[in-house]
């Protein structure tokens, strides 16, 4: 009777050891396990390049959605319009790069010397988009290395013709921004500003960027 009651008692002891480990395990893991997995989350990022100008634009409606930005702006700034330049929407995975380029419109202020179709050429880098959460647990999204890159047309002193008349020439000078950044989900934020050739414009950028269900 001794032996088994000793063999009863060491049964229970070794049972009672092995559901407060399991118990304490749950406990370490749950939290973890109830935590959104970000690895396998897209996101949706935009960014915007907007012209500041003193010249009238034929065109100076922005979406609703940067009703904040334009209001910061017209704070800070003395421009006295803005115009939508360009607008860039893509998806990338969570933690992973991003990087375009392309050619558009001139970025500067149209002007009967240079003229709309000049093309500007533009770059537009990010060395990792990713979501983290801040000392209070809410997501943030951060983009590390940001980086933006144009090429824009400045005229230079152009070649006589027989006439007399002066064809107008053109050298593409480089500008653009490098940083690191992080904002709220769907906020758009002001990156920066850059001024650009010798009328006074100015390029402001601004991004924003959400999750995505897909």
């Amino acid at each position: 009777m001794k032996n088994r009651r000793a063999l009863y008692l060491t049964v229970c002891a070794a049972l009672c050891l092995m559901f407060g480990a399991l118990s304490v395990q749950a406990q370490t893991t749950n939290p973890a396990q109830a935590e959104t997995k970000e690895d396998d989350t897209n996101l949706e990022t935009q960014l915007y390049l907007i012209l500041g100008t003193n010249q009238d634009v034929t065109d100076s409606r922005l979406p609703t959605s940067l009703d904040p930005v334009v209001k910061e702006l017209r704070a800070a700034l003395p421009f006295k319009n803005y115009r939508l330049a360009a607008t860039l929407i893509n998806r990338v995975k969570n933690d992973s790069r991003l990087s375009l380029s392309w050619v558009g419109g001139t970025l500067a202020s149209a002007t009967p010397n240079t003229p709309s179709l000049t093309p500007s050429f533009s770059q537009f880098n990010v060395r990792q988009v990713r979501v983290v959460r801040n000392s209070q647990g809410q997501p943030i999204v951060q983009m590390l290395g940001f980086n933006f890159g144009a090429r824009i047309p400045i005229q230079v002193s152009g070649a006589i013709a027989a006439n007399g008349a002066v064809a107008p020439a053109f050298n593409y000078e480089n500008t653009g921004l490098s940083t690191d950044i992080s904002m709220r989900e769907s906020e758009p934020v002001i990156v920066g500003t850059m001024n650009i050739g010798p009328s006074g414009d100015a390029i402001i950028l601004v991004v924003a960027a959400k999750r995505t269900l897909k």
